[in-house]
């Protein structure tokens, strides 16, 4: 990370000098054309620069100039022809569409990547694109159908021995089942997560599991335990400068507190919660922020400050299709009626 820092103008002047010598000017399809050396070079390195640079962007570029990337080396790969990377560039951008809480727009991206890696035969981006729609189904509520999806992408790692996606695939199953309410079923599955992710020596994975055990232990009623958890996500989130994960532990480690009656202490989380959120761009952070700021306000007896923060998070869960909406208007609605 700090060498990508060093060197970050000198990247993003690379890839644009690319850019200008790939001739990606829209055309009346994007079929392959006649062969150019220096332009098919220069489209091949569009293609490079974000594959080599995947999860240093995830956590350095905001996920709206992430898609303008990801759009263009689609363009790229298309005229070369090389599918794996049109693959893997409509699979980045469906991870950039989830990252801002698009979740329908995300979907569109891995179905179109679970075609061409099918199609290709490369099992590794099919389990990659399975595991995603996985998670954007779980995003939309659909939780069944997000299991099915994490449990054939399961299969698939542990077929070809990829170790890093069955941590990725028993972390995603456990957020499913939390969803359903399981908790201890959801804490087997991050445990195993976990042991894959140390012994990987993978800090942004371990953060993340971290934060979701926080979760588990949290729906069992331990919020000590929990802020334990969150705590160590935090560190390790502010460590790798991974903002997304910064956000959640802030977030978890209010609901900690408010589980604690701390519902101040709670706030300050919250707000912290939401400045990262808005940083990054991530809507469904947003909304989460607000919605339990709204919550916490309520309980403190602000109900105009709680009624404020609530109607700003509809605004939001609506805008991206979140299934909270209709429980937050239900919400507001009461709150209203009480005046």
């Amino acid at each position: 990370l700090a060498r990508f820092d060093a060197a970050r103008d000198c990247i993003e002047t690379g890839f644009a000098t690319a850019v200008r010598y790939a001739d990606l000017e829209p055309r009346k399809d994007d079929a392959p054309s006649a062969s150019d050396p220096v332009r098919d070079f220069a489209r091949a390195l569009v293609i490079a620069f974000p594959d080599a640079g995947a999860h240093l962007f995830d956590l350095r570029v905001h996920p709206a100039k992430r898609i303008a990337s990801r759009e263009t080396q689609v363009r790229a790969a298309r005229l070369l022809g090389n599918r794996a990377a049109e693959g893997r560039a409509l699979g980045n951008l469906g991870l950039a569409h989830a990252a801002l809480g698009e979740a329908r727009k995300a979907i569109e991206y891995y179905e179109q990547v679970l075609v061409i890696t099918r199609e290709i035969g490369d099992r590794r981006g099919e389990g990659n694109a399975l595991g995603n729609l996985g998670n954007a189904h779980n995003d939309l509520g659909n939780t069944s159908k997000a299991i099915e999806y994490h449990e054939q992408a399961l299969v698939i790692s542990r077929e070809i021995g990829d170790q890093r996606g069955e941590g990725q695939d028993l972390g995603n199953l456990g957020n499913a089942h939390a969803v359903m309410g399981h908790a201890r079923k959801a804490i087997e599955f991050y445990e195993q997560d976990l042991r894959i992710v140390r012994d990987l020596g993978d800090r942004l994975g371990e953060g993340q599991v971290l934060g979701n055990l926080g979760l588990a232990h949290a729906a069992l009623g331990d919020a000590r335990k929990a802020i334990d958890f969150h705590e160590m996500q935090l560190v390790i989130a502010r460590e790798i400068g991974d903002k997304r994960s910064e956000g959640n532990a802030l977030g978890n480690l209010g609901l900690a507190h408010a589980a604690l009656g701390d519902a101040r202490k709670a706030i300050e989380f919250y707000d912290k919660e939401l400045e990262t959120a808005c940083e990054i761009g991530d809507q469904r952070g947003q909304g989460n922020a607000l919605w339990n700021a709204a919550l916490s306000f309520k309980r403190l007896g602000e109900p105009m400050e709680a009624l404020r923060r609530a109607r700003a998070a509809l605004a939001i869960y609506e805008a991206i299709e979140d299934p909270i909406a209709e429980r937050v208007r239900a919400a507001l609605s009461r709150w209203e009626a009480e005046g």
